[in-house]
């Protein structure tokens, strides 16, 4: 291995070994802490590695692309508020908001585009490999660190709001950034992520549908600049790569969907089982698909959802009773010697399920186990 090599995998371990560790650390700012990780790195890699790859003779061209369609990304979105309404928007730049959150976050977005740039121009595949990773916890940590996620919800809130969008928006920025250079990415992840700190009024669309348009964005994007400026082949497709192609529009399927439902914005939702109230049909470490209550009728044996304490439980009614016109639902767990105390109202209701996936919440429940320091 010689010097330069040694140098470039040195530097991309570093950086990735860096923001690991800074996910797992609970600092005050997430966003000015990485920024301050990420120039000195940018810097490093910009003047220590002097290899650049050649760039298309289109960069201009897609330059121009990525920065109007980052531009009608933002016209659309505030356009939903039309049918999600529009409210005064919290986040609009002040003296601190500028200082604390739009600068930090634009040095990470420049930063992470100059070190993607370079390391993907010295053409190592185990590199480019650790600078996708390193750019997606880069991403993350806009947003929030593990150390500082204070409940499991939360911390599924953040893969399926954060972490899955990254994945996705990553491999576009890899493809672009390799052939047409740092800039196109530069432009559209600054119009597209600072914009919403320049408007007076914010949209009312749910974060999680916000994230499922997130994840395929960029695929809409890298399949719009294939198809127009990379030349096409006149050999027929090889098996291989069409196999390709349906696993990765399975994948992302899967993920959009896991996305949906473990944000519980949409009509269906779903939950881990964490207790053994309802051993025998519903065991713990399974995961239920509910949908949302929404005036459906409710008979007796039925399994529900409800809200008790801002918890999420899940029993069976074994009782329905109307009291002056309210009606009450007696609840209990199949496994519980007695029922549940008091009763629930339609004000309670969450759900109603009569679908599970067996085992499938365990690695849910070991994460949650991990975040309250249980053994």
């Amino acid at each position: 291995m010689n010097k330069d090599k040694r140098k470039v995998l040195l530097i991309s371990f570093a950086l990735f070994a860096v923001l690991l560790t800074a996910l797992f650390v609970n600092v005050g700012s997430s966003k000015i802490v990485t920024a301050c990780l990420l120039v000195p790195f940018a810097a490093l890699t910009f003047f220590c590695i002097k290899k650049r790859s050649s760039l298309s003779v289109n960069k201009r061209d897609v330059l121009i692309l990525m920065t109007v369609i980052a531009v009608i990304y933002a016209v659309l979105k505030e356009m939903t508020g039309l049918y999600f309404e529009f409210y005064k928007n919290p986040y609009f730049v002040n003296a601190k908001r500028l200082t604390e959150t739009v600068i930090p976050v634009f040095l990470i977005i420049v930063s992470t585009e100059i070190i993607r740039y370079v390391m993907l121009s010295q053409k190592i595949k185990l590199v480019s490999g650790i600078t996708y990773l390193s750019c997606i916890l880069a991403d993350v940590l806009i947003y929030s660190n593990v150390a500082g996620l204070y409940s499991f919800n939360r911390f599924m809130d953040l893969v399926g709001l954060t972490l899955f969008p990254a994945i996705g928006a990553n491999l576009l920025y890899h493809y672009l950034s390799k052939r047409y250079g740092m800039m196109p990415n530069i432009l559209f992840r600054v119009i597209t992520t600072l914009y919403v700190y320049f408007i007076p009024t914010v949209t009312g669309m749910e974060q999680a549908l916000d994230a499922c348009v997130r994840i395929i964005m960029p695929i809409v994007i890298y399949a719009f600049v294939s198809a127009m400026f990379e030349k096409k082949s006149k050999k027929a497709v090889r098996k291989g790569k069409k196999l390709s192609a349906v696993l990765t529009v399975i994948t992302v399927i899967i993920i959009i969907s896991v996305a949906m439902l473990i944000s519980c914005q949409f009509r269906y939702g779903a939950l881990v089982i964490a207790t053994e109230s309802m051993t025998g049909e519903i065991n713990k470490g399974d995961m239920i698909i509910y949908e949302r209550y929404d005036g459906q009728e409710i008979s007796e044996g039925q399994v529900i959802v409800f809200l008790h304490d801002n918890n999420r439980i899940v029993h069976r009614v074994i009782e329905i009773k109307t009291v002056d016109d309210e009606v009450r639902y007696y609840t209990k767990g199949d496994a519980n010697d007695q029922p549940d105390i008091g009763y629930r109202v339609e004000e309670d209701l969450f759900g109603v399920t009569d679908f599970k996936v067996a085992y499938l919440g365990y690695p849910t429940l070991l994460i949650r186990d991990l975040l309250s320091g249980k053994n």
